[in-house]
């Protein structure tokens, strides 16, 4: 039982305390109770993913998050009485009755009441008493309870359960269409007529079935209707009134909408997919905003540093020692050589020449992955500046040689003593490189900006293929906190006040603490880490689409297809949005805090990265994640296109002979 033991611990570590919950009670008394004896046999090893799970009568044991969630909110005493409507396995019975005197539990289906008596019978849980009956009238020979806990949504609050409540007792219900998300109300009574009234967020709970709730049918017990009634505005309906129409991207006030994000000093705009002709348009569009209203000076994207190199000497008018291979050449060659990314870069080039060499806008490659032109490029700048570091440089990266253009292969052969050296050789040569900043940065502060990070990469970039051969959360978590750490480097070197936009995947930019990636395999990514060193100096805003084309591979290294995405499925955010009838606009979630409530309960999210596979969608490219946790502002664009590869057809007369495509 070590193994669940462990999983227990990392649940209550990441998925409660890392998410918010901070009652230590709670935490304790879910640390104590084993998730995998109350789910359904066969899903034992999804006992402690952050999600409900299926259990018989067609009903589920609620994620951890939200039974934590409810219990932090019952604020529960040692001395209470709890009454729980919704039995179901008996799970969240088990918690409170670790944080309770008493706990007495009511559920509708007498073979689940049977199983849940069963089971907390024989895992000891004696304090537990389990009753069979119509929740919604709850159970007035037991009451007065101090805390009433209903694990089914209603349309609106039975009364009965308000009467139960002690002075001072606390009622946690979501109230709702239960077609729809619900919101979690927490109400306390004050007095014998008094009630507080309080709102915790959204949630999506199975219907409460009774005579002050839904009926069989799904409409409303005939007790519990009252005239006039109306249902409640749904979600989409919300997304509908919330989302602000964009235009045209080539309209000035496309990238004006986005002005409310200027104060920030990173403005991170992503994607949902890589092959998305919208999603560059659309973020070229905000950074010129950005770039000429607002200051700023920097463009750092999900390319490798040596590549972006090129394209930055190009907008910039700069020289660089040495010869320099053309970028972009390795796969996928399309997600930065297509036409969307040439009109912009011919942009930045038009708008640099306008100004002096110290206010131009710079393009920056945060990524980790091309090591060879990493190395190529610190040799050159040694060449130039100091030949007898040249020669100590390529002796040090000789041991990485061999696979400087397959780096993959590189874990496997570290597993030998005799390359071991290498992580200590590149370290030593990046350290020698920073320590001789005054030296080498003086006359020319950008190429030694521009060897300096090779450095730092080939040195990063040296331990994530070493790593990357054992899989797992490490080498992801490498990556990101390379791009992040590369970054910050770039607006250290051009002073405290640079501003940077940054252009990457969904994931990410969006903070990974409120996604799988966070709640399950314990990865980050750079949006996390620029909100937790830069606060709310850092803007997230995610980009969604539900159907079109998108240009990706069947798998790495493969040809580029131009494939059909299909529909977003019915349980997504994606859909959300498709049925709002947005053709496209954006939502920023602190202006709505409504909608923000809403969408709040984690659901499916899309994401495609250069391989999209459509057979195995579900799998492949759907995850959990809390939107509006995970970004601050969300671009919808309901239906998108492939990007249009770079090709001879785009070659041009009279190109300067640094453009860098070289067409």
């Amino acid at each position: 039982m070590t193994v669940y033991a462990d999983l227990r611990d990392r649940m209550v570590d990441i998925q409660l305390a890392g998410c918010g919950i901070r009652d230590h009670r709670v935490l304790d008394a879910m640390r104590q109770v084993p998730r995998e004896r109350f789910v359904e046999v066969g899903f034992e090893e999804f006992a402690y993913e952050d999600s409900a799970l299926p259990i018989a009568n067609d009903q589920t044991i609620s994620q951890p998050y939200i039974v934590a969630a409810m219990l932090d909110a019952a604020e529960l005493k040692s001395t209470d009485k709890v009454l729980e409507v919704g039995t179901g396995s008996g799970y969240a019975a088990a918690i409170a009755s670790r944080l309770a005197r008493t706990v007495h539990t009511i559920e509708r289906h007498g073979s689940l009441a049977r199983m849940a008596a069963e089971r907390l019978d024989m895992l000891g849980y004696t304090n537990c008493m389990v009753h069979t009956g119509d929740g919604t009238r709850g159970l007035a020979k037991e009451a007065p309870f101090d805390a009433i806990l209903v694990a089914a949504g209603g349309p609106s609050i039975p009364s009965a359960l308000k009467r139960q409540l002690a002075i001072g007792g606390r009622l946690v219900i979501p109230v709702g269409n239960f077609a729809d998300e619900q919101s979690l109300l927490r109400i306390t009574r004050r007095t014998a007529m008094d009630y507080d009234e309080e709102t915790l967020g959204a949630v999506r709970f199975v219907p409460l079935i009774g005579e002050q709730g839904w009926a069989e049918n799904g409409t409303r017990s005939a007790s519990n209707l009252t005239p006039g009634h109306s249902r409640s505005q749904s979600v989409t309906d919300m997304i509908c009134a919330a989302i602000e129409p964009l235009p045209t991207f080539g309209d000035p006030a496309f990238g004006a909408l986005f002005d409310r994000f200027a104060h920030s000093r990173l403005v991170l705009l992503g994607e949902a997919s890589h092959g998305t002709s919208e999603f560059y348009q659309a973020r070229a569009a905000v950074t010129r905003r950005l770039i000429e209203e607002h200051g700023f000076t920097i463009v750092a994207v999900e390319a490798d540093w040596p590549d972006a190199a090129a394209i930055d000497r190009y907008v910039r008018d700069r020289v660089s020692p040495g010869a320099h291979d053309l970028p972009f050449e390795r796969f996928p060659i399309w997600m930065w050589r297509n036409t969307d990314v040439a009109a912009f870069v011919d942009w930045m080039r038009g708008y640099n020449e306008q100004r002096p060499p110290g206010g131009r806008a710079g393009f920056f490659g945060l990524d980790i992955y091309n090591m060879r032109s990493s190395i190529a490029a610190v040799l050159a700048y040694l060449d130039s500046v100091d030949p007898e570091a040249a020669a100590v440089a390529r002796e040090r990266y000789g041991c990485l040689t061999p696979w400087q253009r397959e780096p993959s292969t590189y874990g496997r052969a570290v597993l030998t003593e005799g390359y071991r050296r290498c992580e200590a050789e590149v370290i030593r040569q990046c350290q020698d490189i920073l320590k001789k900043q005054l030296a080498y940065g003086a006359d020319d502060p950008d190429n030694f900006l521009d060897a300096a990070q090779n450095a730092r990469l080939i040195t990063a970039a040296e331990r994530y293929y070493r790593i990357m051969y054992y899989g797992g959360a490490e080498s992801w978590n490498l990556r990101d906190t390379h791009m992040f750490e590369t970054l910050v480097h770039i607006l250290e070197a051009h002073g405290p006040k640079s501003k940077a936009i940054v252009w990457a995947h969904n994931s990410h930019i969006g903070d990974a603490r409120f996604t799988e990636m966070g709640t399950v395999r314990n990865e980050l990514n750079i949006g996390q880490l620029c909100r937790q060193q830069f606060g709310e100096a850092a803007s997230l805003i995610g980009f969604g689409t539900h159907s079109g084309t998108v240009a990706a591979a069947s798998d790495w290294d493969g040809e580029m297809e131009v494939m059909r995405v299909r529909p977003s499925r019915a349980d997504s955010y994606e859909r959300l949005f498709h049925e709002a009838a947005a053709t496209q606009g954006m939502v920023e979630f602190r202006r709505h805090e409504a909608l923000r409530r809403r969408l709040i309960e984690p659901r499916l999210e899309r994401f495609i990265g250069v391989i999209y596979r459509p057979d195995t969608e579900l799998q492949s490219h759907y995850a959990e994640a809390s939107l509006p946790r995970q970004f601050d502002g969300f671009v919808w664009l309901d239906e998108t296109h492939a990007v249009t590869p770079l090709g001879p057809e785009h070659r041009r007369a009279g190109a300067p002979d640094t453009y860098p495509f070289g067409l």
